[in-house]
């Protein structure tokens, strides 16, 4: 098991039964990663602050501080003399991640003129592509807007990975990875989502931005 679980499941022993399915949807990430895919995320509520969180680890350092390259700092000078390295330094490296629910004038359009059903789905349909991988959280499974978007990324040959609660819901069936965590009870669910998503930013860092 990767020390990053260890440490994980240590802090909470219930996530052990989890495990498989953390380790599946690590690898589904990485392996889109490294071919140059992307991620988009989806969720409700609680869930949609959680999109934005991994967004936020992805994007940036995390536990690293992922500098550029030096070859790509004097790229940088040489096109742009006497600023070009000081722009490259305050860069840092990314892993390529969009929360689909922070684009509100989309989101509230679409709700409004077509369906709201549909927000998440229609973002997937533009944004993704085959290879990319979708993260749908719901801690209830049965979010109609999140399993409208797991049925358009699968349609686009895209690959998904579902966080839930004990049961999984209807988008258990949906995800190539379905991380259920062993709650029923919405709040229970959420701060169990939180450690898992936090050990896979960590877990990919080690790989693509190695300290």
């Amino acid at each position: 098991m990767n020390e990053i679980l260890k440490i994980t499941t240590t802090r909470y022993p219930e996530l052990e039964a989890c495990i498989p399915e953390i380790e599946a949807a690590f690898e589904l990430m990485r392996v889109s990663f490294s071919q140059g895919g992307k991620l988009l995320l989806c969720g409700n509520g609680g869930s949609a602050a959680d999109c934005e969180h991994v967004v936020g680890e992805l994007m940036k350092g995390f536990m690293s501080k992922r500098l550029l390259p030096v070859s790509t700092i004097e790229r940088f000078e040489t096109e742009f003399p006497g600023e070009g390295a000081s722009i490259a330094t305050k860069l840092q490296g990314a892993l390529p991640a969009i929360s689909l629910v922070s684009h509100s004038a989309f989101l509230t359009a679409y709700a409004n003129d077509v369906a709201p059903e549909m927000i998440y789905a229609q973002q997937v349909y533009g944004y993704g592509r085959p290879g990319d991988v979708l993260i749908a959280f719901s801690t209830s499974g049965n979010s109609v807007n999140v399993l409208r978007a797991l049925q358009v990324a699968k349609l686009l040959g895209m690959k998904t990975i579902g966080f839930a609660g004990m049961s999984g819901g209807k988008m258990k069936a949906l995800c190539d990875a379905s991380i259920c965590v062993p709650s029923e009870h919405t709040p229970s669910i959420q701060e169990r989502h939180l450690p898992i998503y936090h050990a896979l930013c960590m877990m990919l860092e080690e790989v693509f931005f190695p300290s």
